[in-house]
């Protein structure tokens, strides 16, 4: 059967390039949620999240999983995405969910030396709100298809690594 590899985990644990990298390494297509999102109303997330409300970004997160179909490809997703029951019993359909766990201090420090805005972060004890959001996450991502590890910093092995993993279990 043919399957997504969906990339899961908290913001700032890498999916997005760590799907890019997989996906130059496998030969496997790549999509990005937020991307998909992003395009459907010519926003950014940020501007999603102003505008419309987290609510209103959870539903159409919801419609653009609805939108695919299974295939051998790879799917970045946002972090709050398996929040909604409904979301995880798409992602099951699609395919098979890979966490990439990183440990909290050390998302903390790579969203402090990002420039990326992240909606859910602006507030004044941001890093309080993310330990927060991990812990209140954090069973849910454990329950994925795998939970993968991520030590290195270098995101380009932790692709090749991770691709290794994936072909010793035929996925």
């Amino acid at each position: 059967m043919t399957q997504w590899w969906i990339l899961v985990g908290m913001m700032g644990s890498g999916k997005s390039m760590v799907g890019r990298k997989l996906s130059e390494i496998s030969g496997r297509p790549l999509q990005d949620t937020d991307q998909l999102l992003q395009n459907r109303f010519g926003r950014t997330i940020g501007k999603i999240f102003d505008i419309y409300g987290e609510a209103a970004f959870r539903d159409h997160e919801t419609s653009v999983l609805k939108t695919l179909d299974p295939e051998a490809g790879i799917l970045a997703t946002g972090g709050g995405v398996i929040v909604r029951p409904q979301n995880r019993v798409e992602l099951a359909r699609l395919g098979k969910t890979i966490y990439l766990q990183v440990p909290p201090d050390k998302l903390i420090e790579r969203l402090s030396l990002s420039r990326r805005r992240r909606p859910l972060l602006e507030t004044e004890n941001w890093e309080d709100r993310f330990r927060d959001l991990y812990e209140s996450r954090r069973e849910i991502y454990e329950g994925a298809d795998l939970t993968f590890p991520v030590s290195a910093e270098d995101l380009e092995d932790t692709a090749a690594a991770l691709h290794v993993r994936l072909m010793e279990l035929g996925w």
